[in-house]
């Protein structure tokens, strides 16, 4: 299936909490192919399925050649002192802030057959689990920015052309 076109802040489907999956059918297939179409386009680590328009509980990631998915995901672990870090995201374009990440995650959730799988890294892939999951929770990454820098964003978001 092809790339799905991103939603942009804004959607009210990036603020909505996803439903976990229940069901694996033709359409998680799909969604999951999806997804997977989606993050390989070059400069992307991860994509939500609330992101290309699903209400649905799987994000994709592409880090350091690292290309999968986790259906039904949740963080169970979080390690070392957490640090600012620069971030951007697909669905705010242009834009990079500083947020507080920790440096080493790790995920939890289901493949296609329903089997348990775990997903752990550092660095980029531990940022980009953290940020995946918070997509599938409502929330972007502007919601964890320091009051300064969040009034900054929602400044230059306003004049962006692209709202």
């Amino acid at each position: 299936m092809p790339e799905r076109p991103i939603r942009i802040f804004g959607d009210p489907v990036l603020k909505t909490v996803c439903e976990p999956v229940g069901v694996i059918d033709d359409r998680v297939r799909g969604l999951v192919e999806d997804l997977v179409d989606s993050v390989t386009v070059p400069g992307r680590a991860g994509v939500a399925a609330n992101q290309i328009g699903v209400g649905l509980r799987v994000f994709s990631y592409n880090v350091d050649g690292r290309i999968g998915y986790l259906i039904n995901p949740e963080i169970v672990e979080l390690s070392g002192e957490p640090a600012l870090v620069d971030e951007g995201c697909l669905s705010v374009p242009d834009l990079w802030y500083p947020v507080l990440r920790y440096p080493h995650a790790k995920a939890r959730g289901t493949d296609l057959d329903g089997n348990e799988v775990e997903v752990e890294g550092d660095g980029i892939m531990a940022q980009a689990l953290q940020h995946e999951t918070d997509h599938l929770d409502g929330k972007l990454y502007l919601d964890r920015l320091d009051k300064e820098n969040r009034r900054d964003a929602m400044r230059v978001i306003r004049e962006s052309p692209w709202f």
